[in-house]
């Protein structure tokens, strides 16, 4: 863990600090795509990692954490406002920066959401409470949710713009909608935040039980994000030229994070009460490289999957350097 917050700028032996901590996770991201690529995994074993982490492991973690989290920061308002208009923000200017004679608006929605979507739920939140304490566990998970209903619901609404007459955007609402309702994540973030407000305490045997899946969350989540990463490139069977996809990775991990940097600096000029620690973990969190779940959805509503799992791929390629930066300049 990384406590105080230094001035002055990070120092080598800071940088080092911060690369001892991210290097572990990012090592799990790249045996999980080398298991898969080399076919010690087999593809077809990889939907039920998938399975585990998403419907066990992760939603028991986020319960655990929304149920130590005091309420206040689960409900926290200008934690949500600056994240949400950043997120509204980083859609917009995507979108309005790819969309053209050569992609629609399917492939620019998709685009903007990879784009604006971190990978806080199978790498942020373990990521950042091994950097700074449990208590980064709240402002990240209210930013799952924002990403998971505000932003996904807004990529999709866009992408549908390319279909004739209302049935084409009507059918995708109400696709999401049920996708929404049957992920398991938000159902245990709101049983967290329940259990918290009320102060409830699992019984010892079932409270040892969730512990142990929230224990493998985090592992075999970076195992997982590797095997998926490697399994779409390897399925991908067109070239996707870089300009295609390098700069919206790019936005992924210097103009995300620096946006918000600068939207949590005029919040806090203006008099919102945005806690200095949460502001950190905004910024960090938005840092983050591109969702792996974004090529799930990219390839269900027949967007440019490949050119999605390029800007996954080479964001969480270069996230190891930058995401640590972002921390060493930050903490």
């Amino acid at each position: 863990m990384i406590p105080s917050v230094r001035r002055g700028g990070p120092t080598i032996r800071a940088v080092l600090d911060v690369l001892i901590i991210t290097f572990p996770f990012f090592a799990l991201v790249l045996c999980g795509y080398l298991a898969a690529r080399s076919g010690v995994l087999p593809q077809p074993a990889i939907p039920g990692l998938n399975t585990f982490v998403l419907f066990f492991a992760l939603p028991c973690m986020l319960y655990r954490f929304g149920a130590q989290t005091p309420i206040a920061q689960l409900l926290d308002p200008a934690v949500a406002g600056v994240y949400s208009l950043c997120a509204v923000l980083m859609v917009g200017g995507a979108v309005l920066a790819t969309r053209g004679p050569r992609t629609n608006w399917n492939d620019a929605a998709f685009g903007a959401l990879v784009a604006a979507f971190p990978n806080t739920g199978f790498m942020g939140v373990p990521l950042l409470v091994a950097l700074l304490g449990a208590q980064a566990a709240g402002p990240a998970i209210v930013t799952i949710m924002i990403d998971m209903v505000l932003t996904t619901s807004l990529c999709i609404a866009l992408s549908r713009l390319d279909s004739a007459g209302q049935h084409g955007m009507s059918a995708a609402v109400k696709k999401a909608l049920r996708g929404m309702l049957t992920n398991p994540m938000p159902w245990s973030i709101a049983l967290g935040a329940l259990a918290s407000a009320l102060a409830f305490k699992l019984p010892g045997p079932v409270d040892k039980t969730v512990a142990m899946l929230a224990d493998a969350a985090s592992p075999v989540a970076l195992f997982t994000i590797g095997a998926v990463l490697a399994r779409s490139q390897m399925n991908l069977h067109e070239r996707v030229a870089p300009r295609d996809y390098v700069p919206l990775a790019l936005a992924k991990l210097l103009l995300h994070p620096l946006l918000v940097w600068l939207a949590g600096r005029v919040a806090i000029a203006l008099g919102v009460p945005l806690d200095p620690f949460a502001f950190t973990v905004l910024v960090l969190l938005a840092a983050l490289p591109s969702a792996s779940n974004v090529s799930l959805l990219a390839e269900r509503f027949g967007a440019h999957n490949g050119r999605v799992a390029h800007i996954i791929l080479v964001s969480t390629a270069l996230a190891f350097l930058s995401f640590s930066a972002a921390v060493a300049l930050l903490t």
